[in-house]
């Protein structure tokens, strides 16, 4: 599917801004509670997301500006979708029930949240009871069964709440355990490019390369600052200076003191014309 996308001239930009049209439209129908309909435009809205990733690697133009702008595409879809809901559900007999999707979309929205921040950090927080694939389906299915609409979103509250709480301990054991699986060091070569080391505590090879370097890691000391830094190296090349200079003041005094140069000095400071070897040999056989 992907390469004959292709072959169509789209890209993986422009199946992502239809995946946006799709999810206004899909707003609208479910506003006005055809639920039927609402079904077919929610399949509209996923089939885009589900193409979008594979068309850029096919054309070679997968890039961190694509994966951001999914990712803000994916949020404002679920806006539009459960903002739909709301909506609908503002009109029935009991409006307050148009509080259930606003809160299920906001706990959506942090579990996403913790997974960009983590990874951000250098953490893992993939995973989960009910991430967005699974909502999507589960919408589907209550508007199939429009009777069942109200207990899914009761559902999907629980599943989601559940999936939060599950990201956010992940995350606080790996934050946690860090210190004690592994200490890091930086070391900071001539070229100012910063490399990890790692000793780890079991015994085994330390580890070598790029290692990412989280906020936790500067309240522990792990890391360096740059003050430090600056100031070693401002007492580098201080020292490397002055040696440079006292190297270059005392070598005229020790070619002065031993002749090598071949001349002769006068009383008064100056110098006269470069003595003959031979008649250097000749006054040390006289004396």
């Amino acid at each position: 599917m992907a390469l004959t996308l292709k072959r169509l001239g789209l890209t993986a930009d422009i199946l992502t801004l239809v995946g946006l049209v799709m999810a206004v439209a899909a707003a609208y129908v479910i506003a006005t509670g055809h639920f039927l309909i609402a079904v077919a435009m929610l399949i509209a809205c996923g089939v885009p997301d589900l193409l979008d990733g594979p068309l850029a690697k096919a054309q070679g133009t997968a890039s961190n500006r694509g994966a951001f702008f999914d990712s803000v595409a994916d949020r404002v879809t679920d806006a539009l979708l459960f903002g739909g809901i709301a909506w609908y559900l503002a009109g029935q007999a009991d409006p307050r029930l148009a509080v259930l999707p606003l809160a299920v979309l906001g706990v959506s929205f942090l579990v996403s949240y913790e997974r960009a921040k983590a990874e951000s950090l250098g953490y893992v927080a993939k995973g989960g009871l009910m991430e967005r694939a699974e909502r999507i389906v589960l919408l589907g299915v209550a508007f199939l069964a429009s009777f069942l609409l109200v207990p899914i979103l009761w559902t999907m509250l629980v599943l989601v709440g559940a999936t939060a709480v599950q990201r956010f301990v992940r995350v606080w054991r790996q934050a946690s355990g860090a210190p004690q699986r592994s200490a890091r060091r930086l070391v900071v070569t001539r070229a100012g490019e910063r490399r990890g080391s790692s000793e780890r505590a079991d015994g085994a090879a330390p580890l070598s390369g790029r290692l990412p370097i989280h906020a936790g890691a500067w309240r522990q000391g792990l890391v360096e600052s740059r003050w430090r830094e600056w100031r070693e190296q401002r007492l580098r090349r201080s020292a490397d200076r002055r040696r440079g200079r006292v190297t270059h003041e005392r070598r005229p005094d020790r070619a002065r003191a031993s002749g090598r140069d071949g001349t002769s000095r006068r009383a008064d400071g100056g110098s006269r014309a470069p003595v003959p070897a031979r008649e250097r040999r000749a006054s040390e056989r006289d004396a």
